[in-house]
């Protein structure tokens, strides 16, 4: 029964459509008939839109609204004429863009109509759907070339200085690689760390730490002109409304893509494999590892956090659409900048790549959450897994290569000794690497703790029950390690005296780089003290072991039992051997240097202390005795001041010699 009165109506409004195509009446009569139709029975209410239009196009009162729409569609120009640069797009968009998106609005209004209609009763309109939907299809591929034109021509230009300029203004503190105190040390005297200078003040690493881009700064970049945001968003719209939202994204998501990967080359970053990464130079990876660390703040706050604002406002209407869209634009170049850190993580360690792996883990744990946020959807959890991933590989990283730096203090065994017992290369290295690894104090401490689980609780080498910091703990070790190789490095002197000088110089360096740093700050008071006591050992045993021959020659044994009894072949043989001890002493230690003025000094006034007072005490007893004589000259050369004179001359690293030097005067 339902199935023969479905039959019955499709016949009706067959009929009442025949009827009307078979008429050839007025306007107004054709609204009458309309009119009694519809009064007659609500069923036939749906050919109002077909009376005015026999093909299907639809009408209002004002006449037929799809072939007027059609004719607009029809008529424009696809190409560009909607994203002509330069052209006020509030003056356009009042004039021919309104009709134009008013005709596709039609389109898409009729084509929905049609749709339901056709779908729920079957009336027949299917031809009419196609045409509407063949309209619709080149009005969507318009827009399509319109959106791409639009986002091309009026994408802001990369910029460097614009990029940069949030980061140039925030300053840096410069390093770079410099000559020290000299010239630097060959390899041959330093081994793995002779190659490196002292760094005046600044580091021998050629390290530049990284600039911080705070969460606070206004970092705000328009990625696109802000006029035409309202028409990609009106494109848009309409684009998704008919289901082109695939489509729309492809094309979006395309362009934006190129834009940000040309970003990327105004930073600096190369899309490199990891093997491309592996083979490349020390100091091309620096500067490519110092770019890195800049352009993922800038990607991140700057260019990315304006992406996403473009996103939310174009596909204001979706979120779905949104996310997708700013993931498909993004994810390139953040894997891109992840793919790097990756291939760094795996790359061979070296002692120097410490501080930029550093640098590369704070900053991408800086925006590591922004990041999250940004991609925080399902669709951008791959995104969010690489990110913890290469943190993760990062820290573990930076570990890794402090490890083997301490492995190589430890195994540093050059065998030829640094002349003038001057501070050894391998220290300053390790102190000036120390010195910037503070610095990194609170990331360091983190990533032990993560990685290793330090517990932060350990005495020190002192017998502190304090507790310490992971981070101090490695240097305690790292600096025992130290001191341990240059007492080996000692004995390579044949001269215990030197032993003492060369021990002396570099633990005083040491001490000084840790009280004159925020190392003092790490390892304490303590630590320094007990270093400063070590000096003053050293220099005690340096006197026993240099003059003791010197004041042996001085002493009353052996020459007579009184001063007025002393045989003067014994005296003449005691100032002879004095003379000739104190001008081998002065030869040789004329030579050697110590750098520090202050050190150098309480030297000579320790050797002043010890060694004048006994000569003017052997030369008030005995001298006399041999002035009186022939050649007394040749035995007395020296007065008190001359010698006072000639201690001064010590620890200077110039040699000199003082054999012809005859006292004036008998």
């Amino acid at each position: 029964m339902a199935a023969t009165t479905v039959e019955g109506e499709d016949r009706v409004l067959a009929a009442a459509q025949q009827i009307v195509k078979s008429l050839n009446t007025s306007k107004a009569s054709t609204d009458d008939m309309l009119l009694i139709f519809s009064s007659f029975d609500n069923r036939l209410s749906s050919i109002s839109s077909l009376i005015s239009d026999p093909s299907g196009g639809g009408s209002d009162r004002g006449g037929g609204r799809f072939e007027e729409a059609e004719k607009v569609i029809l008529r424009w120009d696809s190409g560009g004429e909607m994203a002509r640069k330069g052209e006020n797009y509030r003056e356009r968009w009042e004039d021919n863009l309104s009709e134009y998106f008013d005709a596709v609005d039609e389109v898409i209004q009729l084509t929905e109509e049609l749709s339901i209609r056709e779908s729920g009763n079957g009336n027949g309109e299917g031809e009419i759907v196609d045409r509407a939907e063949s309209v619709l299809q080149l009005a969507m591929s318009k827009l399509e070339d319109e959106l791409r034109h639009i986002l091309i021509q009026n994408t802001v230009t990369p910029d460097s200085e614009k990029l940069h300029g949030s980061m140039i203004r925030r300053g840096s503190m410069s390093m770079s690689f410099v000559e020290g105190e000299g010239e630097r040390e060959g390899d041959g005297e330093g081994g793995e760390f002779g190659s490196f200078g002292e760094d005046d003040g600044r580091s021998e690493f050629g390290h530049e730490r990284g600039v911080s881009l705070g969460l606070g700064d206004d970092l705000s970049f328009d990625v696109i002109e802000p006029e035409c945001v309202e028409l990609l968003k009106e494109i848009a719209d309409r684009m998704i409304r008919s289901g082109y939202e695939k489509e729309c994204c492809q094309v979006y998501s395309s362009v934006r893509r190129d834009v940000l990967d040309e970003y990327m080359s105004v930073l600096g970053v190369e899309r490199l494999s990891i093997e491309e990464v592996q083979r490349i130079d020390w100091n091309s990876l620096d500067e490519k590892m110092k770019k890195w660390v800049q352009a993922i703040k800038i990607m991140t706050r700057v260019l990315l956090a304006g992406e996403k604002r473009l996103c939310d406002e174009v596909f204001s209407e979706s979120e779905l659409i949104r996310e997708v869209c700013f993931i498909e634009t993004a994810k390139g170049c953040v894997m891109q900048l992840l793919n790097f850190g990756e291939a760094v993580v795996i790359a061979r360690r070296t002692s120097e790549k410490l501080f930029r792996i550093l640098d590369m883990y704070d900053a991408l744990a800086e925006v590591a959450p922004e990041l999250e946020e940004l991609f925080g959807d399902e669709s951008g959890e791959l995104v969010c897994m690489e990110v913890k991933g290469v943190l993760t590989g990062l820290g573990e990283a930076a570990i890794g290569t402090f490890v083997e730096f301490e492995s190589a203090v430890k195994g540093e065994t050059s065998k030829k000794p640094i002349q003038g017992g001057e501070i050894h290369p391998m220290c300053r290295y390790v102190m000036n690497y120390v010195k910037l690894l503070v610095d990194y104090s609170d990331s360091l401490n983190g990533i032990l703790e993560n990685f290793e689980g330090e517990s932060g609780h350990s005495r020190s080498d002192d017998g502190n029950s304090e507790s310490i910091a992971p981070i101090a703990q490695r240097l305690l070790s790292l600096l025992t390690t130290l001191e341990s190789n240059l007492e080996e490095k000692s004995k390579l002197y044949e001269d215990n005296a030197m032993q003492y000088i060369f021990l002396m110089n570099n633990i005083l360096y040491i001490v000084q780089k840790v009280k004159d740093s925020e190392i003092r700050t790490v390892l304490g008071d303590q630590w320094v003290r007990k270093r400063r006591g070590q000096i003053r050992q050293y220099a005690t045993s340096y006197l026993r072991a240099a003059w003791s021959k010197v004041l042996s020659c001085l002493k009353d044994e052996g020459i007579g039992s009184s001063a007025s009894n002393a045989s003067k072949v014994a005296l003449k043989e005691r100032f002879k051997n004095f003379n000739a001890c104190f001008e081998d002493i002065y030869r040789i230690q004329t030579a050697w240097k110590v750098p520090d003025a202050q050190l150098r000094e309480e030297l000579r006034i320790s050797i002043s202390e010890k060694v004048l007072p006994a000569y003017r005490s052997f030369m008030g007893r005995f001298g006399s005795q041999l002035e009186s004589g022939r050649h007394a000259g040749k035995y007395i050369k020296y007065t008190p001041e001359d010698l006072e004179n000639y201690l001064l001359d010590l620890f200077e690293g110039t040699p000199a010699i003082l054999n012809h030097v005859r006292r004036k005067g008998t």
